[in-house]
């Protein structure tokens, strides 16, 4: 048996609660309303202009919602793994669910499944990896492909096959961070319409590699430079892995939101003007990705720990155009009182744990300090159904849909693991974005 064919076997073998179901439900609201959002972005507009020039098929069409769901950097976050799976998983599960008929609570043990592959493998790949190679885009095809075995009804040897051509075309790398390129979204996208591809031609008998992660060749091999191979199987008992994945409260690079927490507890306590210096603990990989004191544009903004803790400091809040030019020009004189520092307990718990502190220095001499372990959002800390209302409209509104159509569209969702209704809220968000791109 090979590592694949051992995870698919766990996978298919772990039982689901309604708890589980609801779970699930939640992060296919998340998902759907982030993508919504997604497509009001200049960024977002481009791919739905690409993808108006011509016909798209269900996989591109998957990969379309995908890279949307990535754009706002509002999708959630498994830490463990530090990979985004909705964006991949549940594009991937509601255009292949509507294909193939499905019920909506086949949907949502498909995407239980998938949200499990990816974080599984994610996190055995290794911290060096991530330093390289963006993890959403390398292990995002497993979880695709996941997802669709479960709703193609594949047998082991076809979900094996399906996991094989679904890693060999892993890719993705960080180089687009440097300019604020946008090939981020690419990752996201390509992930889900690869794992669909690879799932579809397993359907047909088209074989892949059995031994994708821990052959000679095979994925640890040629990206990893210190694998842990034994994490994919790793505690079968645990939850699902969809309930220790994180919900975003703030639209920015998750790495920056812990340090946001600590920053607006202390919003209130101090006048912006009064600061002398600002110091924020963390630990490395927040700074490997995060460490932008003069962000240049909008997506570097949300990857600046510099920023995204001013803005908190200034104006007790970060929304989602909180990282415009005129909010940089806001943030640009606190941003060089800031410095970053790489310390324990942080450095060492991460990636379990994604905690920050953050110390601000006033004028005369006064100290005031706030520090997380965990953060809003987390499953420690999770949004409830209330609270992830409120982000799923605010999102769909900035998305084009009004109030009423927002909150239909959130009890639709949430209402999945009790449905009896026939599932089109892929199509109906394809119709919605660019109703000409082609028919589902």
């Amino acid at each position: 048996m090979s590592l694949t064919e051992d995870l698919a076997d766990l996978i298919r073998n772990k039982p689901i609660s309604e708890d589980d179901l609801a779970s699930a439900a939640m992060f296919t609201l998340d998902a759907l309303a982030t993508a919504y959002a997604g497509s009001a972005t200049a960024t977002g507009k481009k791919l739905i202009a690409w993808a108006q020039s011509g016909d798209l098929d269900g996989k591109r069409q998957a990969f379309l919602m995908g890279a949307l769901t990535h754009i706002t950097e509002t999708d959630d976050l498994h830490r463990a793994s530090v990979t985004h799976p909705g964006c991949v998983v549940v594009p991937a599960a509601l255009s292949l669910g509507e294909k193939t008929g499905a019920s909506a609570d086949k949907i949502l043990r498909a995407i239980l499944h998938g949200f499990e592959a990816i974080c599984r493998i994610g996190a055995a790949v290794g911290p060096t990896h991530y330093k390289v190679w963006h993890n959403t885009a390398t292990c995002g095809p497993y979880g695709s492909a996941m997802a669709a075995a479960t709703l193609l009804d594949l047998d082991q040897e076809q979900t094996r096959d399906a996991l094989g051509n679904a890693g060999t075309q892993s890719s993705g790398f960080w180089q687009f961070i440097e300019t604020g390129a946008m090939s981020k979204h690419l990752h996201a996208g390509r992930a889900c319409e690869s794992g669909l591809l690879a799932a579809e031609l397993a359907a047909h008998g088209f074989t892949g590699s059995p031994q994708i992660l821990e052959g000679e060749k095979g994925m640890f091999a040629a990206m990893c430079a210190d694998p842990n191979p034994d994490a994919v199987l790793a505690r079968p008992s645990d939850p699902w892995q969809l309930r220790l994945t994180s919900i975003k409260p703030w639209p920015c690079c998750r790495h920056t939101h812990p340090a946001i927490d600590c920053a607006l507890e202390l919003y209130g306590k101090l006048n912006s003007s009064e600061i002398k210096s600002v110091d924020i603990d963390t630990y490395q990989a927040a700074c490997d990705v995060c460490d932008r004191p003069e962000p240049e544009n909008e997506y570097a903004a949300k990857f600046s720990l510099y920023h995204c803790v001013s803005f908190a400091l200034q104006n007790g809040e970060v929304r989602l155009d909180s990282f415009s030019a005129a909010a940089r020009s806001q943030t640009r004189d606190l941003r060089k009182l800031t410095t970053l520092h790489v310390v324990d307990p942080f450095a060492s718990r991460y990636p379990q744990s994604w905690g920050s502190g953050v110390r601000v220095t006033t004028q005369n001499g006064n100290v005031i300090a706030a520090e997380r372990k965990n953060c809003k959002g987390d499953p420690e800390l999770a949004l409830n159904e209330s609270e992830m209302r409120v982000k799923a409209i605010n999102l769909m509104r900035y998305g084009g849909l009004d109030e009423t159509a927002s909150e239909a569209k959130c009890n639709e969702v949430l209402s999945l693991p009790t449905s009896s209704e026939k599932v089109s809220l892929f199509s109906a968000f394809i119709k919605t974005i660019g109703p000409e791109i082609c028919r589902v």
